[in-house]
């Protein structure tokens, strides 16, 4: 079995990087952190947000895993393993894709697992822990959920799996179309300046990832001395993969405008996974997701709701962005 997700995390340049804690330590820095242990962490002038939502595992629980609409399949982590009494299998593995590189991981096999309205029954999930994890209890593969609908509520802290986005979200909400989905992802039709780009939805990535076509593309239409940063990328296998943050040039997703964000580039593996290293394509983060005010994933009908977007007075540029939408203005 072959997985492909994506949680990744970025190094900044000047940034130490800091040791892999062991797990119990990393699950005690969460629970003392008051913006950790919320479901729906908005980005912030000083942190990236995240998405958990509460999972049920064997009648037990709830316990804490990061959704992440990258990933076609969840993941364990060693520590709740060891809660729950499993046992790993050790004469056979799965060989997961990550962001930056691959690895063969053990898997258990699990009865009930429970999120929302979402049921999966017998299923193997890979056990895996990195440091970009921060002492969640797993990932919750959202990719893949056809007839399920995701919705995130930065605003009231609020992570729902539903059969479907209820008709107040739907009205209070700028409607997307997501005419392209790909091994299960959420891909939209976008524009970097004047790039046609192929989007990912990604709410288990940090930071918005570009592949090398889309930085070539993009230098072929900008005049030289643009600043570069380098930087480190860091996923969910052990491989770390060099990268170039770069000022990005307005996004256009049909009526949305995104502006103050910056993009890492680099040569990733996940794009190679995708099938997508040889046209421009990148994957919306956390960094620029987690700054609306709500966010709708309808996986039946393809279409994504962006609620009104939340006030963004102090945007940070190279690293978090602002979205506006010219739906009215046209």
């Amino acid at each position: 079995m072959v997985l492909a997700w994506v949680v990744a995390q970025v190094a900044w340049a000047g940034d130490v990087p800091q040791p892999r804690l062991p797990e119990a330590e990393a699950t005690l820095q969460i629970a003392t952190d008051p913006i950790a242990t919320l479901f729906a962490s908005p980005t912030t002038r000083d942190h990236v947000g995240r998405v958990v939502v509460p999972v049920m595992i064997n009648g037990r629980g709830p316990f804490r895993f990061i959704v992440d609409t990258g990933a076609n399949h969840s993941t364990i982590s060693p520590r709740l393993v060891r809660q729950l009494g499993l046992t790993p299998t050790q004469a056979s593995t799965i060989l997961v894709d990550g962001i930056t590189g691959t690895a063969q991981v053990a898997f258990v096999t699990i009865d009930r697992l429970q999120a929302g309205e979402l049921t999966i029954d017998d299923t193997e999930l890979p056990v895996v822990w990195a440091p970009v994890m921060a002492g969640a209890d797993g990932i919750l593969g959202a990719a893949g959920l056809n007839e399920k609908s995701l919705l995130i509520d930065f605003q009231r802290n609020r992570v729902e799996i539903a059969s479907h986005v209820d008709s107040l979200a739907r009205a209070q909400s700028i409607k997307i179309h997501a005419p392209r989905l790909i091994y299960g992802l959420v891909t939209l039709e976008t524009r970097v300046g004047r790039v046609p780009v192929l989007a990912v939805v990604d709410t288990g990535a940090e930071r918005t990832l570009g592949n090398i076509a889309l930085r070539d593309a993009l230098m072929a239409q900008r005049a030289p001395g643009a600043t570069v940063q380098l930087t480190s990328v860091y996923g969910a296998t052990e491989q770390v993969e060099p990268g170039e943050l770069r000022a990005a040039p307005q996004i256009t997703i049909e009526s949305l405008r995104i502006t103050d964000v910056a993009i890492v580039y680099g040569d990733f593996h996940i794009f190679k996974v995708w099938a997508l290293n040889d046209r421009p394509a990148m994957i919306i983060g956390m960094d620029v997701l987690g700054t609306v005010a709500s966010l709708s994933i309808d996986f039946k009908n393809q279409n994504i709701y962006v609620a009104s977007i939340r006030d963004s007075t102090d945007p940070v540029p190279f690293s978090h962005g602002s979205l506006a939408d010219t739906s009215k203005k046209r």
